[in-house]
């Protein structure tokens, strides 16, 4: 397979021809519940998992980002099913987060809204490269702290430094729809179309500059393309020949931005 690169291909036998542990991070979302149709097309849960873990290097992550279906006022936990699948091929369930939508127009008559879904990051080992993305802590300078309770459950305080920033919680939020999923159009044709912002920021999490990201089930491309900004190597599949098509057109762009062509 030629890296940076997207092929019209059923990803199972896709991963099958390729290198074992040979990628560093895997950005994806499935077809998860029938929540969408994906031009018919259904995807092999058990051996896109085996698969996932055969291709993914020591110390390599793969992101899962999965919604739940409701159906009949009874929530289907099959996200919680697929991560103890993960599990028992052999990840390590290293984080499970949160990507909560700012704008989700789904209401619910007789509950509250649901308003996020589950990025599961799962890690082959210990994940090999973590580079945590900060925000600016509300206080500075030192004061009197809390320590992490023991079994005896008292709460005892040290002098501790607080600093000017601090590593991001596991809740991601970020707009959802024209503008704040992404600018680009064309991406909208294809129909469950996740935050560039959501692509990049466990891009730059999990990998380093010139690592392999994959995207098995790439859609319209976003994974790709924000790997690419972020100076990462590609690689991308998709069943659909249509939503190949749409990623190709919007790395081009990228291409086109950066000069590379």
């Amino acid at each position: 397979m030629k890296i940076n690169e997207v092929y019209t291909m059923n990803c199972v036998e896709f991963m099958k021809e390729m290198d074992e542990e040979s990628i560093d991070l895997t950005v994806t979302s499935p077809p998860y519940d029938n929540l969408r149709n994906y031009n018919g097309y259904k995807f092999d849960f058990d051996n896109i998992a085996h698969q996932l873990f055969r291709v993914t290097k020591k110390g390599g992550v793969v992101v899962w980002v999965v919604g739940k279906k409701i159906e009949n006022s009874n929530i289907i936990l099959t996200p919680f099913k697929q991560a103890l699948f993960f599990q028992s091929v052999g990840f390590n369930v290293h984080d499970v987060m949160i990507f909560k939508k700012r704008n989700t127009p789904f209401m619910r008559s007789n509950a509250y809204t649901n308003a996020f879904e589950f990025m599961f990051v799962f890690s082959k080992g210990k994940p090999k490269t973590f580079n945590p993305i900060k925000v600016p802590t509300v206080r500075t300078g030192f004061e009197m702290l809390v320590t992490n309770r023991k079994a005896d459950g008292k709460i005892k305080k040290v002098l501790g430094e607080l600093k000017s920033e601090k590593v991001r919680d596991n809740i991601w939020e970020y707009a959802v729809g024209l503008g704040g999923t992404t600018s680009d159009k064309i991406a909208f044709k294809h129909p469950a179309v996740f935050p560039e912002k959501l692509a990049e920021d466990h891009i730059i999490s999990w990998s380093k500059p010139n690592d392999l990201v994959f995207d098995p089930m790439c859609g319209s491309g976003t994974t790709l393309k924000m790997a690419k900004l972020n100076g990462r190597n590609f690689l991308g599949c998709d069943i659909s020949e249509e939503y190949v098509n749409i990623a190709k057109k919007r790395l081009k762009s990228v291409y086109k931005q950066t000069k590379l062509i």
